[in-house]
């Protein structure tokens, strides 16, 4: 997929993070033969804040090769779907980050879809969609990207994966997402020169840096807190300035395109 940002619409498909192992079932637990639709959460905290409560499931790692996890072998989309990006925040009031969000989230889809040079399928389009929320993660029949004040100033977002995680692995499946972005950060592109002084604007949280962990979450990839982990996309800490996870390394190409072999 190319990722193009055309301002009314993305003609494509967002954190460091502690897993927070939230895995709840929607309905009862059935009997083994039956799937369960289930959610994993994973919060996202700034780099030094918050503890991981699991490092994900399953994947592998390798000191040569790359780290990478999932968050249930297997589990992956098996359709494309559309994700409705709502472009507002707090520091957007009068949309001049419009193009900057925009062509982040466009950008992150891109990197995942063709890891190590493949031409993976796993997002659909994205529309914009001013009233797409998060809603706590719930389940709802659409994929939403947006933005929203999470409480904790410390969080930088919130990714909810729904699917069915358990059973033949041939049978598991990513079937809906959600992204939070929490607007008590200062987002925007950290590699420009606003103030035209020659250095980065390395005060801002980094739009694509985040999408792109974010969007690893909702392609079926779980967090790494090794510290050899430190350079991957997935690695569960992120902070201001950063921009070194807007590209994927090693482990994250292996891990993305293992999954959608």
């Amino acid at each position: 997929m190319k990722g193009k940002w055309l301002g009314g619409v993305l003609t494509v498909g967002f954190v460091g993070a502690a897993l927070c192992a939230a895995v709840a079932a929607a309905g009862d637990n059935g009997s083994k033969d039956e799937r369960v639709l289930t959610k994993v959460t994973f919060v996202h905290y700034k780099k030094g804040h918050g503890k991981p409560a699991n490092p994900g499931k399953g994947g592998g790692k390798n000191p040569d090769g790359g780290y990478y996890a999932y968050i249930s072998k297997g589990a992956k989309w098996r359709t494309t779907e559309a994700f409705r990006l709502n472009l507002a925040c707090d520091e957007n009031t009068g949309g001049s980050l419009d193009g900057v969000i925009g062509n982040a989230v466009a950008a992150g889809m891109e990197a995942w879809e063709t890891a190590g040079g493949a031409g993976l399928s796993i997002f659909g389009g994205i529309a914009l969609d001013r009233t797409a929320t998060y809603q706590n993660g719930d389940y709802r029949g659409s994929n939403t990207i947006s933005f929203g004040l999470y409480g904790d100033p410390n969080v930088i977002g919130i990714t909810t994966v729904w699917g069915y995680f358990s059973g033949p692995v041939s049978q598991r499946e990513i079937i809906e997402a959600h992204i939070l972005l929490n607007d008590e950060f200062q987002w925007g592109d950290a590699s420009a020169d606003s103030n035209g002084d020659g250095s980065p604007d390395s005060f801002l949280m980094d739009v694509q840096d985040i999408a792109t962990h974010e969007l690893g979450h909702v392609a079926g990839m779980g967090d790494l807190y090794e510290t050899g982990a430190s350079e991957e996309t997935m690695y569960g800490y992120s902070t201001e300035g950063e921009l070194k996870k807007r590209d994927l390394y090693k482990g994250d190409i292996a891990g993305v395109t293992g999954l959608y072999k």
